[in-house]
């Protein structure tokens, strides 16, 4: 299906509202996301079900800049785990971008109404995810906010696929790599933290946490705090994140992919660890995750795990914290994570014993952090580097 607006420059002609109208009809909204709406729509000639975005030029130019880069990202990818562009539309007061639609569950309801999960079934998730980030990693494209709510079954069939979605914050990497750090908190990768340039691996650590979750039910980095004290659990949050400061821990598990003593580099233990390398440079690709025997073998055990992990999935992630991290980021306090004067710095070591300072920021407008520094979790989206 050709694009209703094909150019993005500074001239152009826009598309006039009849033109959105006139193929397709927006239904139910289905949610509103940080610079845009999100409906459900139908195109009229074909009766086919879509998603459309609808961001608004008059909220301003970072939304205007998300939407553009969201746009000229999706044009460049065409992938079976990644939600596909379908057409885009101009006109002078919006942008419309109409998307596959899934109608699926997120993988969290999915595992949620299961009778039966196993290690399997989230090796399934992980490599579907790995094979979508590999192929974009090969056109040099960070994603940048991976999380577990940007994982989408696209149908509700059995053998359903998993589709990565949200594109807005994706990036081309350039070989100077990027600097502006952005992304949901509890998936940070220490690099992002430290205020240094990063690239791709930044995906692969925040895949590692996805694992992590899927497989305990519980995120790798987190701080109890009272439930309001948000600047303090983000600061200790960032300090863990920073030398990589966590654990296995019993009982959850205790009986996932227990190995023989012979047999340690086949564990999903060891394919998170080798996903949460502090080291950026260490860390293990998403192409070479793929190859790791946990998911192209037959490491993954089939045992049900579904009652411990469902257990600390509605532990966890009904927490009022949590739950404004992971899902209403820009409602949390922004911090100021140490920053670095020469970008060549080294990555900070899991083994190192100093904590770098993390200075809090005085109150400041929404997106502009005190200083007049960069804000952690609220950049201006683009694809440049």
């Amino acid at each position: 299906m050709p694009f209703g607006c094909v150019t993005l420059g500074d001239k152009k002609d826009y598309n006039h509202p009849t033109e959105v109208s006139d193929r397709y009809d927006l239904g139910q909204l289905i949610k509103t996301e940080e610079f845009c709406e999100v409906f459900r729509a139908k195109e009229k000639s074909s009766g086919k079900l879509y998603t459309c975005k609808r961001f608004l030029k008059r909220d301003g130019r970072k939304v205007r800049k998300a939407a553009k880069n969201e746009i000229n990202i999706l044009k460049m990818v065409k992938h079976h785990n990644i939600l596909q562009l379908v057409d885009v539309f101009e006109t002078r007061k919006e942008y419309f971008i109409f998307m596959e639609l899934a109608s699926g569950r997120e993988v969290f309801d999915w595992i949620l109404d299961q009778g039966y999960y196993s290690e399997r079934d989230t090796s399934n998730v992980i490599r579907q995810v790995l094979e979508a980030v590999a192929y974009l990693h090969s056109l040099c494209i960070v994603h940048r906010n991976l999380k577990l709510e940007n994982l989408l079954y696209f149908n509700r069939m059995k053998n359903s696929k998993i589709v990565i979605s949200d594109f807005h914050l994706a990036k081309v990497e350039t070989s100077s790599l990027i600097k502006e750090p952005c992304g949901t908190p509890e998936y940070l990768a220490p690099e992002v933290v430290a205020r240094q340039r990063y690239g791709r691996p930044v995906d692969c650590w925040a895949i590692g946490v996805i694992m992590y979750i899927l497989l305990s039910g519980n995120p790798p980095f987190y701080d109890e705090l009272e439930e309001e004290d948000y600047e303090s659990h983000d600061k200790n949050l960032f300090r863990k994140i920073l030398h990589g400061d966590y654990e296995f821990d019993s009982p959850y598990w205790d009986d996932i992919s227990p190995a023989g003593v012979n047999d340690n580099f086949s564990t999903a233990k060891d394919l998170v660890t080798r996903l949460m390398e502090v080291e950026q440079d260490q860390r293990v690709t998403a192409a070479d995750a793929i190859s790791h025997e946990w998911i192209s073998g037959n490491a993954a055990s089939d045992k049900n795990i579904k009652d411990g992990v469902c257990a600390q999935i509605e532990k966890n992630f009904a927490k009022a914290k949590w739950k404004k991290a992971v899902r209403v980021t820009t409602m949390m306090k922004r911090l100021r994570a140490p920053e670095q004067t020469d970008p060549g710095t080294p990555s900070p070591s899991k083994d190192s014993d100093k904590t770098p300072s993390m200075a809090t920021p005085a109150p400041s407008p929404a997106n502009t952090p005190a200083g007049g520094a960069p804000s952690l979790l609220c950049p201006s989206p683009d694809t440049t580097g």
